[in-house]
C-alpha cells in the first residue's frame, strides 16, 4: 500500500519550499534552482547552481497565491530563434551577464574542466562567463527558441 502524502508535503517536495505559519495563513518560503556558468579568476569556466529565494504572494483575488522571487533589473530582452542544424559552437564567452530561458529545443553546455550539463526546454541558465576561456554549446538538431535577458550586474540575489 502506498502511503498517503499530504498536498502540502507534495508541494514542498516538488518546489523546494518550506511552510511557515503566520497567524491563520500559511506562507511559503522556498527557492528556485538556477544553473550558472561563470569564469574563475584564472579564466576557466565552471558550473554552479544558485538558489533564487521565493515566497508566496497573492496576485489575483479569489485565486491561489503565486510563488514569486524579488524583482531584478533587466537591461534588455531578446527573443532568439536558433536555426535547426546549429550543432556545436566551440569555446565562447557571453558579451554580458545573461539569463537565458529555453522555450523550445535543448542544449548541452560544457565548461573548461570537462563537466557537461544538459538543458532542456523550460529551463533557465545564468551565463556569467564574460571573460576567460568560455564554454562549449552543443545544440539539439531542431530549431530552438530562447529568451536572452541581459542583466546589468548579473543576478545579485543580495539586492532582491
Amino acid at each position: 500500500m502506498i502511503a498517503k502524502q499530504s498536498r502540502a508535503s507534495i508541494l514542498a517536495d516538488t518546489m523546494h519550499t518550506s511552510f511557515r505559519p503566520k497567524g491563520r495563513r500559511i506562507v511559503w518560503e522556498g527557492t528556485m534552482k538556477c544553473l550558472r556558468i561563470y569564469a574563475t579568476p584564472d579564466g576557466e569556466s565552471r558550473f554552479d547552481e544558485i538558489d533564487i529565494p521565493t515566497s508566496e504572494r497573492p496576485i489575483f483575488p479569489d485565486a491561489a497565491p503565486f510563488e514569486l522571487s524579488a524583482s531584478y533589473p533587466a537591461a534588455r530582452i531578446r527573443f532568439t530563434r536558433i536555426p535547426a542544424g546549429m550543432r556545436v559552437l566551440g569555446y565562447h564567452t557571453v558579451p554580458e551577464p545573461t539569463l537565458t530561458v529555453r522555450l523550445e529545443g535543448s542544449v548541452e553546455y560544457e565548461t573548461s574542466d570537462g563537466e557537461v550539463r544538459q538543458v532542456s526546454a523550460g529551463s533557465f541558465v545564468l551565463l556569467e562567463d564574460v571573460q576567460g576561456k568560455g564554454h562549449i554549446s552543443r545544440h539539439s538538431p531542431e530549431a530552438q527558441t530562447v529568451l536572452w535577458i541581459a542583466l546589468p550586474n548579473g543576478l545579485d540575489l543580495s539586492d532582491g
